[in-house]
């Protein structure tokens, strides 16, 4: 059996093939059971964020060819090739791959941390489809282990790489806490819903998000629990603002001195955040003179942000050295394994081969034979009736000069060399 990945993500495939190819929370158990009725499919687990869609699971052989076709169908794409989509790998490169993915060191934001909490959330969707056993369960911890070890032992999460996340940090450190606060985002694209992330876990008080389309504010503000506005009345609501953060693709400001003017007598001058994060901008430049207004522009946090990045470069490459090791330990464990069944046999073995001494032993002490002598008869029976296979084995391996096999004894019995 191999241990295989297939899926897409923001490097194969873009953002139209992306949204076809994800399953919804509410389908995934139903996909799940049916991914293990394949015929060469036994264990596995579905991954699926804006940003990738990923399967793994245990394949008996390396044939992908059929997990492919069922993501195909399932995902309604009517014959058409997604294999230029999708990208592949098979145990080690497995094992190694889920391990990346859960440090984000294959996201688009390197370092990023949601990925491990939807890593668990996909896992705990497969255990309750019963469709994770002995191994991707095992898989799966040692990946949250790994990821864990990685945060604690390297830089790799400890500086903000994104703006949005850049301005957050920022605010943070001139407010003591923002769950008192009201938050203005202007906009609603990708910088938008980050930000908004970003402050819903940080648990902002109170959160308004305007656009110029209002169904597209709804539908973003809907996810956060925040309250849509469209632009026209956003002077209404400006007061109301601590922290002002504004991503639009406007070519001229749409909000100048004036209005911040107003919304600060509003505010009797209690101090204003605003960071600017449009090109062109969204504020009139001439806003930062006025007294209690704190504003950044994309440029002043920029250095910032490409500092931090490279502080999450040096430290992806200490997190890289942590998964060759994890890697590794994890293999030493799918090996052993394929052991295991032997050792349980031998272990039976030997246990049934105890009872039945032992029976007859107790039969020996109920018709009067001494405790001494009975208890020299079962340590001699046990030890002929244990060693009598493997010393018929090595005596056959050495009349057909099979040294392999009797070296191999010697090792597993843990024996001197006899030369020595």
């Amino acid at each position: 059996m191999a241990i295989l990945t297939l899926g897409v993500n923001h490097t194969t495939a873009p953002v139209s093939i992306r949204e076809r190819l994800a399953f919804p929370a509410e389908h995934l158990q139903s996909a799940l059971r049916n991914l293990i009725g394949l015929p060469q499919v036994g264990e596995a687990a579905i991954l699926s964020t804006c940003n990738r869609t990923e399967v793994y699971c245990e394949l008996d052989g390396r044939d992908q060819r059929p997990i492919v076709d069922w993501m195909r169908d399932q995902r309604q794409f009517d014959g058409q090739d997604i294999s230029q989509y999708l990208y592949s790998h098979f145990d080690a490169g497995t094992i190694r791959h889920m391990f990346r993915v859960a440090c984000g060191l294959d996201s688009m934001i390197l370092g990023e941390p949601q990925i491990l909490g939807q890593m668990k959330t996909a896992y705990q969707a497969a255990r309750d489809a019963g469709t994770a056993g002995k191994i991707l369960t095992k898989l799966f911890h040692r990946t949250f282990a790994a990821a864990k070890k990685v945060r604690t032992d390297t830089a790799i999460g400890c500086s903000p790489v994104s703006v949005a996340f850049a301005a957050i940090r920022l605010a943070q450190r001139i407010f003591d806490d923002l769950g008192d606060l009201t938050a203005i985002l202007i906009g609603a694209g990708e910088t938008i819903e980050l930000t908004a992330r970003h402050l819903s876990e940080n648990r902002i008080g109170h959160m308004i998000i305007a656009n110029r389309t209002f169904d597209r504010a709804h539908t973003l503000a809907n996810q956060f629990g925040a309250f849509a506005i469209s632009l026209e009345e956003l002077p209404k609501h400006l007061a109301k603002a601590d922290i002002i953060v504004t991503s639009t693709g406007s070519p001229l400001p749409i909000l100048g001195k004036g209005s911040f003017e107003s919304a600060l007598r509003s505010r009797r001058h209690k101090p204003m955040f605003i960071v600017d994060l449009a090109v062109p901008r969204d504020i009139e430049p001439e806003v930062e003179q006025l007294q209690d207004v704190y504003l950044y522009t994309v440029d002043d946090l920029r250095h910032t942000v490409e500092e931090n990045l490279k502080t999450r470069q040096e430290a992806a490459l200490q997190a890289e050295e942590i998964i060759d090791l994890e890697v590794e330990h994890f293999l030493a464990w799918l090996r052993a394994q394929a052991a295991t069944e032997t050792i349980r046999d031998v272990r039976s073995q030997a246990e049934r081969h105890r009872d039945v001494a032992l029976q007859r032993a107790l039969r020996q002490l109920r018709r009067g034979k001494s405790a001494e002598d009975t208890l020299r008869w079962l340590a001699d029976t046990l030890t002929n009736k244990i060693i009598h296979a493997p010393s018929s084995q090595i005596w056959q391996a050495g009349v057909n000069e099979r040294a392999d096999i009797v070296a191999a004894a010697r090792e597993l019995f843990q024996l001197k060399d006899p030369d020595t």
